[in-house]
């Protein structure tokens, strides 16, 4: 099969993933053989190729938005011809502390399609069948993709902000995860306030009904209930902090973060104020938020690149130059 290849050991300054012929992945007991239709490019995957998080399997087949259909191993679960969609979470030991409390996001040992183990940038991939998702057919696959990070991560991290019907949500930075979040809030009642730096995101903020849109510097005009960063930047965490209510709670969706300034905690953080990380996503938020999309009849906008410009839309995501979610078809 043809896939984009990801090797550390040659890495250079410019993203260099490589278009190779390879051997197409053997199915084992509990996994399934995907025809890929299309795979979304994620920020993470930049932060993987651009050496921000450690390797953990090299060299390396990136993403982890895949919709694909099973062509093989499959079960009266998944037959033959079933579209499903993977995530970033591949898997789980199911026997640690976490996954037997419910909590199978923090688990021990996890897999995580495009890092721990090769991804969707290739014609073909191998996903374990209890974490590929049956997907609804309201969607084609390009517009599938994006759904299956950044917005169930999205979707997670509006539950770890605690986000109620009515509230006054705050969104810092406007990606692909923050876009899908806002027809969730408005379907909750909820005002939408953005802070994001660009004209054009911006533009998209007010395009989606936002209560209210400022730039980097600008400071929303009420407390906030609850925030959600997701920028990764230390900067935009204090920023959001700081234009909470009492008692508000600032979720912070990012893999990866880079330095916290110095707060005045006092002034900050005293008064029940939370700052709280998102980490990876369950099963159960995959199903929820694929419904509630589907109801909702969210579609995103999508730039496609082939297989073989894999390259390109990664230095689309890294420069937000990319008009809606980047996208590789094979």
């Amino acid at each position: 099969m043809k896939a984009a290849i990801f090797d550390p050991a040659i890495r250079t300054t410019a993203l260099n993933l490589s278009i190779k012929d390879v051997p197409r992945p053997q199915v084992t007991p509990g996994y399934v053989l995907l025809r890929v239709l299309a795979c979304g490019v994620c920020r993470t995957d930049l932060h993987i190729v651009e050496g921000d998080l450690p390797m953990l399997h090299q060299p390396l087949i990136p993403g982890h938005q895949i919709v694909g259909e099973v062509i093989e191993g499959a079960s009266t679960g998944l037959p033959l011809g079933t579209r499903v969609g993977v995530s970033w979470m591949g898997g789980t030991d199911g026997d640690c502390f976490f996954c037997k409390h419910g909590m199978e996001n923090l688990c021990d040992h996890p897999t995580f399609t495009g890092y721990s183990v090769d991804g969707g940038y290739a014609e073909y991939a191998l996903a374990r069948e209890a974490f590929a998702y049956p997907l609804p057919h309201e969607l084609d696959a390009t517009h599938v993709a994006p759904l299956l990070c950044a917005g169930i991560i999205g979707f997670r991290s509006l539950r770890v902000a605690g986000v109620n019907p009515g509230d006054r949500v705050g969104l810092f930075g406007l990606g692909s995860s923050a876009t899908l979040s806002i027809p969730i809030l408005h379907s909750w009642g909820c005002e939408v306030y953005v802070v994001t730096r660009g004209e054009a995101h911006r533009a998209a903020a007010v395009s989606l009904g936002a209560t209210w849109v400022g730039n980097e510097d600008a400071r929303p005009p009420v407390a906030l209930d609850c925030a959600i960063t997701f920028a990764p930047s230390g900067k935009v965490v204090v920023d959001a902090l700081s234009n909470l209510r009492k008692g508000g709670v600032v979720a912070i969706n990012a893999i990866h973060l880079d330095q916290m300034p110095r707060f005045d905690y006092d002034k900050l953080l005293w008064g029940e104020r939370q700052i709280r990380s998102v980490a990876n996503m369950t099963r159960d938020d995959a199903r929820d938020f694929l419904a509630l999309a589907t109801k909702l009849k969210i579609q995103p906008r999508v730039s496609v690149f082939s297989l073989d410009q894999a390259n390109q839309a990664l230095e689309a995501v890294k420069n937000e130059t990319e008009n809606g979610s980047a996208v590789i078809v094979p």
